[in-house]
């Protein structure tokens, strides 16, 4: 496994976010998160890249423990994090918000590598190539988001977190992030994702975990989780079942 936590119980104070959570990631897979807000997801996320350590437990990656390592430190390892409503540099411009997201690998890499990355980058979002000399703080919230995976990217992560990346946009945009999502998996980037829209994330995922109160209440493949009723309730909208019914008579 790429990552496993182990039992993690995290804290904020004497409230208790997350109890107990074991949950894996396979190198290659697209991992969803789902839940409803105050679950833990995010807690999720920013305990396992060192943001929040948990109370017990461990965070094991690469089959190292990581559970006490600095934020910083489990960047360089390969673990890149995309947090929740974007959070770019206003005031830098897209280039230099790019460039701050391999900032660990200067003096460490060949800046040819870098700069290959950047293409790369400019290829899955040709707008930020356009918009890499304007401000940050005045992109759309759409190219805002582009810019923060764009940034995560940067890294070089083996594991790229990405914490509710279609918050906000409209819907062609959403969907030009999971897109984005299907083809950096077809490119060998493992995703670790929460996403409050079940639906989107449990097409594009290979397995899912259900959180509920900060412990994991279901979990399987994707598929397994699309067709559990109680998933469909509470997460995929009352009109799900019928849309699947109508989907399946059209192809009969």
């Amino acid at each position: 496994m790429l990552l496993e936590t182990r039992n993690v119980s995290t804290f904020y104070g004497q409230i208790q976010a997350l109890d107990n959570v074991h949950l894996q990631v396979g190198e290659g897979e697209i991992v969803a998160i789902i839940g409803a807000n105050g679950a833990g997801k995010t807690t999720l996320l920013n305990t396992i890249c060192g943001v929040h350590p948990p109370r017990e437990g461990q965070v094991i990656f690469c089959g190292q423990d990581i559970t006490r390592l600095p934020a910083e430190r489990i960047v360089r390892l390969g673990i890149s994090h995309v947090p929740e409503r974007r959070q770019v540099f206003g005031t830098m411009s897209t280039l230099d918000n790019l460039i701050l997201g391999a900032y660990h690998r200067y003096g460490r890499e060949k800046k040819e590598d870098i700069e290959a990355d950047m293409e790369y980058v400019f290829q899955l979002f040709p707008i930020l190539k356009e918009r890499q000399k304007q401000m940050a703080g005045t992109l759309s919230g759409g190219e805002q988001q582009m810019l923060a995976i764009g940034r995560g990217l940067m890294a070089r992560p083996k594991l790229l977190l990405l914490d509710e990346p279609s918050l906000g946009l409209a819907p062609l945009l959403v969907r030009e992030i999971f897109r984005v999502m299907a083809e950096l998996r077809e490119h060998g980037t493992t995703i670790l994702l929460v996403e409050q829209n079940a639906r989107a994330a449990l097409r594009i995922a290979d397995r899912a975990y259900v959180l509920e109160t900060g412990e994991v209440a279901l979990e399987g493949t994707a598929e397994e989780l699309l067709a559990d009723e109680r998933v469909q309730s509470a997460y995929l909208g009352k009109g799900y079942r019928a849309e699947e019914q109508q989907t399946g008579d059209a192809s009969s």
